[in-house]
């Protein structure tokens, strides 16, 4: 069966490398990428695959459920690899309603139409929802968060993950809808938006500005590369068992203190400027609320039964990612000034 997978929120970050991924591996497959383009979605993510045969994108929010059913029906979606969401915890303090919105009703909106489209035969086609680790809440100073870790969510984004993940398991046991959900730990490489740890401190960096470190700095996540990411979720869409669970992390946690001043390690040299110059830059601010002290995956259950592990360590992966930022200067100075709306107009509106 010929597959037309709709990718949502294919220009953002993850999205983009899924999106890339799938186009260039799988020639055979129609790939539609369906983003509102916010803040965070841009289409020069995907400028080396726009001119691709099999590539196509749709302006569409997922809160708009006329706009997706016409998606739906146009390219005769088969399969929903669904990445679109409000994802910045600092975001959702200050608007909660704004992620209750597309993370909840634009994910069941999804399941509906899904529902609806697909119902002459379920077992012919797949809903995948990619979600969080934050979900599990937050861990002492030992132990990993499993596929059977009870939800704890403890700010508003996480609580709005956590109701997301159970729509798609509820509508998976209520209608039998064919789905699967992983759960990842933090993401970092090429195309992230700078306003995410890894981008935005690359970018102070880069500018002298101040490197703001909440609290004492000893806040702990898993680390994971998102070209990894991208194979994990390749694997997990095509022999991942239905009504199952994945997580999905790295096998690399760090401080959050030590992460930025390897970050500013490595940029210093690659920069040539004198070692510790870029840690004079860090500065400690007030905690946000809510703030969870330590998140770690385990991610056995993904390679014992789909043998998928990381490719790089987190040396390796964060060396590449300064990398490309520093060779992309401008699509960092779009980003930041919305320059990258021209070019969304360019392509798509005046073609």
């Amino acid at each position: 069966m010929r597959k037309n997978i709709m990718i949502t929120g294919g220009a953002g970050f993850i999205g983009s490398h899924v999106v890339r991924l799938f186009v260039n591996k799988y020639p055979d497959y129609t790939i539609v990428n369906l983003d509102a383009l916010t803040y965070a979605g841009n289409l020069e993510n995907l400028a080396d695959v726009d001119a691709n045969p099999n590539y196509h994108f749709a302006k569409a929010n997922i809160l708009d459920t006329e706009a997706i059913e016409k998606v739906f029906d146009e390219y005769s979606i088969t399969d929903v690899i669904h990445l679109a969401a409000e994802s910045h915890v600092d975001r959702s303090i200050v608007s909660p309603l704004d992620f209750v919105y597309t993370n909840i009703i634009g994910t069941v909106n999804l399941l509906n139409t899904a529902r609806k489209k697909w119902k002459d035969d379920y077992s012919k086609h797949r809903f995948y929802h990619i979600s969080t680790d934050e979900v599990y809440g937050s861990l002492g100073d030992s132990g990993l968060f499993s596929e059977t870790t009870p939800y704890d969510p403890n700010s508003p984004y996480s609580a709005s993950k956590a109701a997301s993940d159970h729509f798609v398991r509820a509508y998976h046991e209520t209608y039998q809808l064919q789905t699967v959900v992983s759960n990842c730990s933090n993401n970092y490489g090429p195309f992230h938006f700078p306003e995410k740890l890894i981008p935005l401190f690359i970018h102070n960096i880069i500018e002298e500005k101040p490197l703001p470190v909440y609290g004492d700095g000893l806040y702990t996540r898993d680390w994971l590369y998102v070209k990894d990411h991208a194979l994990a979720i390749d694997l997990v869409f095509h022999e991942g068992k239905n009504g199952e669970t994945y997580n999905i992390g790295g096998f690399n946690e760090w401080k959050n203190i030590d992460l930025v001043k390897l970050l500013c390690a490595q940029m210093d040299e690659k920069l040539g400027r004198e070692k510790g110059h870029s840690e004079k830059l860090i500065t400690y601010v007030k905690d946000r609320p809510g703030h969870d002290r330590r998140y770690a995956i385990d991610a056995t259950k993904i390679n014992k039964e789909l043998g998928w592990k990381p490719t790089v360590t987190f040396e390796q992966g964060l060396s590449e990612t300064i990398d490309w930022y520093l060779s992309n200067t401008e699509w960092l100075q779009h980003v930041t000034t919305g320059a990258y709306q021209k070019y969304y107009e360019s392509m798509y509106v005046n073609r």
